[in-house]
């Protein structure tokens, strides 16, 4: 990589993300490969099946404002009351947020910002492991998330019986007619 391009790396403004009412700057500005593969692959299919209808999904990155404490910005999110969508970001609870699990962020992904997510109101979340192809699907009943199931590609060298065990499609609460295949979210990956 030329001198150029290192420094302008060295000199991107820090990501922040404000929890609890606290700025905690994000250890994963530039996340890993198969991180962003994997925001991409989720994003792409919430994408094709959202065109044309009301609710919109977004990447990495967009600020979510859900109180003066919890400013967020979650792998991806569906939004589909539009007057939350601002030119600086979503304010107000999304319909789904997915994050993906990295050893920075899992702590904080399984904890503080689940509750958050929890107390604000997002109807559906996903926290997806990339170690073990695995998405843990959290859909909220009564104002908590109840685990809805855990969806996972068995790797290669797995018994038979694992494989046969495996639940590789998972239906998107939100709509009656989403369902995800698991080895979509993980394709492309090594």
């Amino acid at each position: 990589m030329a001198v150029a391009a290192l420094q302008a790396l060295d000199e991107r403004e820090p990501v922040y993300e404000i929890i609890g009412g606290r700025k905690v700057l994000m250890l994963a500005a530039q996340p890993a490969t198969r991180h962003i593969i994997i925001v991409d692959n989720i994003h792409s299919i919430f994408r094709a099946y959202l065109r044309g209808k009301r609710c919109r999904s977004f990447p990495d990155g967009i600020e979510v404002h859900l109180s003066d404490d919890f400013i967020l910005r979650p792998d991806v999110s569906i939004v589909c009351d539009r007057s939350k969508i601002r030119p600086n970001g979503i304010f107000g609870a999304p319909d789904l947020v997915v994050e993906v699990l990295s050893i920075s962020t899992e702590k904080r992904d399984r904890g503080i910002k689940k509750d958050a997510y929890e107390k604000a109101g997002v109807r559906e979340y996903w926290i997806v492991r990339p170690a073990d192809r695995a998405v843990e699907v959290y859909v909220l009943k009564d104002g908590r998330y109840i685990l809805s199931g855990v969806y996972a590609v068995a790797p290669e060298d797995a018994i038979d019986d694992d494989k046969a065990a495996a639940v590789l499609t998972l239906k998107v609460s939100l709509y009656d007619d989403l369902v995800v295949d698991v080895r979509e979210i993980f394709e492309d990956i090594d």
